[in-house]
């Protein structure tokens, strides 16, 4: 119903706009100054005559924005209203026209109002600021909006508007605001999620897991070494060597200080280049032991963070790929891989692996996936597999070949898709850039690494091996169920079956019957395809085949091939090493069926009512993990390293030491860290013969026949060892006089020292 139009109540007629201007008393006193004029679609208020008058708060009738309309009758209104229209002036009459005034006229005249005025976009009290809706009047600063029908009171509040003393009426009640961060914390904010990061406490616990499962290596690390002192009193002067001549002659890195005066002699073995590094610190053979029972423990975390990271990108769960990564490191069978550092430290591997298939977008559970695609990782597998090769080619040859293959492999597969739909499989040139320079970059460090070992062969071609060589080190089935003595859980019932063997310590294979029953689940059971686990089933089967060297059908149709065509195979001297890839796959099979199960478990946890279940169920999928972990407990012992002789500090190279063995002669080249002089003495995977010449005629040492012959190789000093002469000829012309032979004797601490 419109304004200005008789009604069915008592509605009062809406003066024109030139009385609303003129006259606002009036319209103060109607009791809707504020009020814009209805529009022919809104009905018009009623009210009742008979009502009483309102005041605040009181039953009234509704004015057309809903404030309480104030009765004429009411004492004292008209004039206090008068009196609010007075001082507000020009500001009374704007605000309480608002966006109504042109609806007033508009609705005067009996038309629409316009629609940038319509009440319910720009004037509506309802919106902007409705005393009936915010109940707070002063609020809104409206001195027109704020004057309710109150006269009834006889007070004046145009007064006290000016002071908002709503508000501060309740702040001692809010909030105290939020301080700001400082410095130290807004910088600790990236550091704290670093911490709790997956990568991060995945890292962390490799390392606390490899301190507690190599233990005691680090309880005396620096007099004290895991397995023997043998091959480990090798490996400690390899790094030694490499870290001190890097720093005083980077040429003459392949002519080390030992097998005087023999050329290459630093590739002789599996040197550990890549600890280079950690060569540089420290000097001396209690800082070279102590710096491989660091690189010790460091391995076998690495291992374990690598095989974690290799199945995580591959798609597995947490728990999944932790039981991997302990199974990778932890295998039963590497227990007596112990004196091996070189075969240890394959943790770069997985990881190479693992950051190659991140960085080309690739998982074994979702596929290839192009929008994952990243270039950096790509160029950072590259380089872990390049320092991994730097480690030996004992482990690294074969990885190598590996990688050769998977490239050659993926290379058919894009071409044969790109021929079968037509279209070519988005691959990228920055990719493709990174693979090309990765892939020249891994060949180039191998073929500066294989060089010297070339030359060696090439010296010494006694030192190749044969395939007879290969037999001897070649293990049968039974080895892949027999544990090493090491094994704290198997190796007491394993003693029947590891003295059937003819070279125990390297046909010992059991990866862990947890392992291989998880394993065997994951065909069944897993989270990955089924075309999947049939690819890892057949290549455990078929390291399993490699493994076995000569044994499995005379490696007719494994090994041998291998052995005769592939560059550096030859050298190769055990072939179950290869256990390793097994250990890998199984591990990955393991990590699937775990990964279902733990699924499985939170789906049913999510739908327990009540839930308090849940977490016994969640703990019973680290069962596995556990089981895996318990099967890799050891009981390697921890052999005092021989001290060195005082002698050894300041005897001048070249020098020759007595007695002189394989065995012997490691812990020589170890006790050589101090100064690193040129010694006739080395041990390796070979014996030079001229090594073996001077082993021989020095059995008569002292005399004339042996000290013109270390004379003319350029000896100048002989150190015998009264503490190793026990049962041999040194044992009777130790105490002998030397004057006729021209040289002079002396005697150090427990040696004796002769110069030429």
């Amino acid at each position: 119903m419109t304004s200005g139009q008789p009604g069915t109540g008592n509605a009062r007629p809406t003066p024109t706009g030139t009385d609303t201007e003129s006259q606002p008393a009036t319209t103060a006193a109607a009791g809707a100054p504020t009020q814009p004029a209805r529009t022919s679609d809104e009905p018009a208020a009623e009210t009742t005559a008979a009502q009483p008058p309102a005041g605040d708060g009181g039953a009234t009738g509704s004015a057309p924005n809903g404030d309480s309309e104030a009765d004429p009758a009411t004492s004292g209104a008209v004039k206090d209203a008068a009196r609010r229209a007075d001082k507000q002036g020009d500001t009374a009459k704007q605000d309480a026209a608002g966006g109504g005034a042109a609806s007033s006229d508009s609705t005067a005249k009996g038309t629409d109002a316009p629609k940038d005025s319509d009440p319910a976009k720009d004037g509506d009290p309802a919106k902007d600021g409705d005393p009936a809706k915010d109940g707070d009047p002063i609020k809104d600063g409206d001195p027109a909006k704020g004057a309710k029908a109150d006269g009834a009171d006889g007070t004046d509040k145009a007064d006290s508007e000016a002071k908002p003393v709503g508000p501060e009426r309740w702040e001692a009640f809010a909030s105290a605001p939020e301080p700001r961060p400082s410095i130290v914390s807004r910088a600790g904010r990236p550091v704290g999620r670093f911490l709790i990061h997956e990568w991060t406490l995945a890292a962390l616990g490799a390392l606390a897991l490899a301190v507690l499962m190599t233990w005691p290596t680090l309880r005396y690390p620096r007099y004290t070494l895991p397995q023997d002192y043998w091959d480990p009193s090798l490996q400690a002067w390899q790094m030694a060597w490499s870290g001190h001549i890097l720093l005083a002659d980077p040429a003459r890195l392949w002519q080390s200080n030992t097998f005087f005066p023999e050329l290459w002699s630093f590739a002789f073995s599996d040197t550990l280049l890549g600890y280079a590094p950690a060569g540089m610190l420290g000097s001396g053979p209690e800082d070279a032991v102590l710096r491989y029972n660091i690189m010790f423990v460091l391995a076998h975390a690495l291992a374990t963070f690598g095989a974690y990271a290799l199945a995580r990108q591959l798609g597995a769960g947490r728990i999944g790929a932790a039981v991997a990564g302990v199974s990778y490191t932890y295998a039963p069978w590497l227990l007596a891989q112990a004196g091996h550092l070189h075969v240890l430290s394959n943790g770069g591997i997985p990881l190479a692996l693992a950051m190659l298939a991140r960085g080309h977008g690739w998982s074994l559970r979702h596929g290839y996936r192009p929008e994952r695609r990243h270039d950096g990782w790509v160029y950072a597998g590259w380089l872990v597999a390049a320092w991994q090769l730097s480690l030996g080619f004992g482990i690294g040859l074969p990885f190598a070949y590996l990688l050769a293959g998977v490239v050659l492999v993926a290379a058919v597969l894009f071409l044969a898709r790109r021929l079968r739909t037509g279209q070519a499989v988005p691959f990228g040139r920055r990719l493709f850039a990174a693979d090309v320079l990765g892939g020249v970059l891994f060949a180039g460090v191998g073929l500066l690494m294989a060089f010297p070992f070339f030359k060696v062969t090439e010296l010494h071609p006694y030192a190749e091996r044969t395939i007879g060589d290969i037999g001897l080190f070649s293990p049968p089935a039974s080895g892949f169920v027999t544990a090493p003595g090491e094994s704290r859980i198997w190796g007491g019932l394993h003693e029947g079956a590891r003295a059937a063997l003819p070279w125990h310590p390297e046909m010992t294979l059991l990866p862990g019957f947890v392992l291989y029953a998880l394993a065997a689940g994951g065909l069944f059971f897993s989270v990955w395809r089924l075309r999947h686990r049939l690819l890892l089933l057949a290549g455990v089967l078929l390291t399993m085949a490699f493994a076995m060297g000569t044994r499995f059908f005379d490696g007719t149709f494994t090994y041998v091939p291998l052995f005769e065509h592939l560059p550096g195979w030859s050298g190769l001297r055990t072939p179950g090493r290869l256990m390793l890839w097994t250990t890998l796959l199984l591990g990955l099979l393991a990590a699937g069926a775990v990964t279902a199960l733990t699924d499985r478990v939170r789906e049913l946890t999510a739908q327990r009512i009540p839930s308090w279940p849940g977490p016994w169920l969640r703990m019973a999928t680290l069962l596995p993990l556990l089981l895996v972990t318990v099967e890799g407990l050891n009981t390697t012992p921890h052999p005092v390293v021989p001290t060195q002789p005082a002698a050894m500090r300041s005897a001048e190279g070249p020098l020759l030491v007595l007695p002189s063995n394989q065995s012997l002669d490691q812990h020589v080249m170890l006790w050589s860290t101090s100064g690193f002089p040129d010694v006739v003495n080395g041990g390796s995977g070979f014996t030079p013969r001229q090594l073996d010449d001077v082993r021989r005629v020095s059995q008569s040492f002292p005399d004339q026949t042996s000290v013109d012959y270390l004379r003319t190789l350029g000896v100048r000093t002989v150190v015998l060892l009264r503490g190793q002469v026990a049962g041999t000829p040194w044992e009777i012309t130790i105490d002998a006089p030397v004057e006729s032979l021209g040289i002079s004797r002396q005697e150090v601490g427990e040696a004796v020292v002769y110069r030429l």
